[in-house]
């Protein structure tokens, strides 16, 4: 069976190093591994729709500038369908026939939905669609044939509710649907990075995050501000590594390299680590440690991206091209499944001859 990659994000603002460390470098990677014979990034627009139908400019707006930001990561629409959400109208169709394979006490359990709707408070104002959005999940993952999904851990609720919708499908009309496989993060710092406030998570809508388009004056005022041990008042003080932002963002970005560049005083993180916690090391050294790893991430980043703005409608062009690939594939599945459920009416010859011969 060929291997097909299916991931993407909701285009509600622009991407953030938690996106990039999560997934977006891992993508790069799979892209450029050679392992594939297909790789859909998708831009969710319908999906980022369920809870802000009543802001449609947000998201249109935002549409470039995820887009930027895969481009600026290293994504390639020559290697990956870079593709938009909403212009596959046959992932709706897909969608509508899975609704009819999941109950709705089913969808309530989903601890992924469960969590969204509590960030949300919408409480007993759910919208429909961002209640049934899982069902979506599984016709964007299906619908391309997908093998293998790149997600952080918060997102395997979702994908099994992916799998389970398969298996009864396949129970069901016979075979026709594949059953994706999940990939998560090799770094387990890189599965949930925290919100530069301690939060448990960098969301876009707590404002905790630092941007992959950030200037580096942005990106340092913003480390320099990071949440740390707070009772790690004096540099002698012993301070806390677990649970520290601060390293937690030094296990998903730096390298013992990265020492001998910015601070010579260790060898590795973990010489680092150790005197933090016997006391003796200040916050300030090690943020403005942090500040050099990140900045020599995202400069690269930022060059690329600054290339990429100064011609919009080739990026538009490379969305319009890797949604019609996309579209193609997507046509196929539809095809297939309606096949299996026998609803292809007008191209089941079988049906009309044997109608025919019922009533002649």
């Amino acid at each position: 069976m060929d291997k097909v990659i299916l991931t993407g994000d909701r285009p509600t603002g622009k991407l953030h190093v938690g996106h990039y460390v999560g997934s977006l470098r891992r993508r790069v990677e799979l892209q450029n591994s050679g392992d594939f014979k297909k790789i859909f990034i998708m831009i969710a627009d319908a999906q980022a729709l369920t809870d802000n139908a009543d802001n449609p400019e947000k998201i249109r707006q935002n549409i470039i500038e995820v887009a930027l930001d895969y481009l600026s990561c290293g994504l390639d629409p020559d290697k990956s369908n870079l593709l938009i959400q909403s212009q596959i109208s046959e992932l709706c169709e897909l969608s509508f026939y899975y609704m009819n394979l999941v109950t709705v006490s089913r969808l309530q359990r989903n601890p992924t939905v469960k969590s969204e709707i509590q960030m949300r408070n919408f409480e007993a104002s759910i919208p429909v669609g961002f209640f049934t959005y899982p069902i979506s999940q599984a016709a964007d993952i299906t619908a391309f044939k997908a093998t293998t999904v790149p997600v952080g851990e918060d997102q395997l609720p979702m994908i099994e509710q992916t799998r389970e919708i398969v298996r009864k499908f396949n129970s069901i009309y016979g075979d026709a649907l594949i059953e994706p496989d999940v990939l998560l993060p090799d770094n387990k710092a890189c599965m949930r990075l925290p919100g530069t406030d301690g939060k448990a998570k960098m969301s876009k809508s707590l404002g905790n995050c630092i941007y992959l388009s950030d200037s580096p004056d942005d990106v340092k005022k913003k480390i320099m501000s990071m949440f740390t041990d707070p009772n790690h008042l004096q540099v002698s003080d012993p301070g806390k590594v677990e649970g520290n932002p601060v390293f937690i963002y030094l296990d998903a970005f730096c390298k013992d390299e990265h020492f001998e560049r910015y601070c010579p005083d260790y060898a590795c993180l973990d010489e680092m680590k150790e005197h933090y916690t016997r006391g003796g090391l200040g916050d300030v050294k090690v943020k403005k440690f942090l500040n050099n790893v990140i900045q020599e991430e995202l400069e690269p980043i930022r060059n690329r991206r600054k290339e990429f703005e100064k011609d919009i409608p080739s990026v538009y062009d490379m969305l319009k091209k890797g949604t019609e690939n996309a579209r193609e594939v997507a046509a196929q599945t539809l095809s297939d499944v309606k096949s299996k459920m026998k609803i292809n009416y007008f191209d089941d010859m079988e049906l009309i001859a044997e109608q025919s011969k019922k009533y002649n």
